[in-house]
């Protein structure tokens, strides 16, 4: 007879993607003074991995490889004029989401070069699946 022994783990596990200071030169803004020149954006991003996705050094299938992020957002940036700041992270969470075995982003982007007395002005956005 086999007795199946169900072992309770000892640990929670929570795996995160980040991406720092990611500069870009995009064209952004709603004056028109913006739609003629790019600027200097900066993004930070947190990205919570499903626990379930385990990595292998055989497979770069086995997790969320940051460099295809940083190109995501690269790709995005150089199709076209975003108006809003805004607009533009909620087309980077639609690409993102795209796969499954993301969780939850948390996303800052700002612009570094526009208000006269900062370093940056910006906006942070968290977005998780229910």
């Amino acid at each position: 007879k086999i007795i199946k022994i169900k072992v309770k783990e000892n640990y929670s596990y929570k795996r995160k993607v980040i991406i720092n200071d990611l500069l870009l030169s995009i064209s952004i803004g709603i004056h028109d003074f913006e739609k003629i020149k790019k600027q200097q954006v900066k993004f930070n991003i947190e990205i919570d991995i499903s626990p379930s996705l385990m990595p292998s050094e055989s497979s770069l299938k086995s997790i969320v490889n940051y460099e295809y992020i940083v190109r995501i957002i690269t790709n995005l940036t150089k199709k076209k004029h975003y108006n809003l700041i805004e607009s533009l992270a909620e087309e980077i969470f639609l690409k993102l989401f795209e796969d499954k075995n993301i969780k939850k982003i948390k996303i800052k982007i700002e612009k570094t070069e526009i208000i006269k007395n900062t370093s940056s002005v910006g906006i942070q956005i968290t977005k998780k699946r229910i």
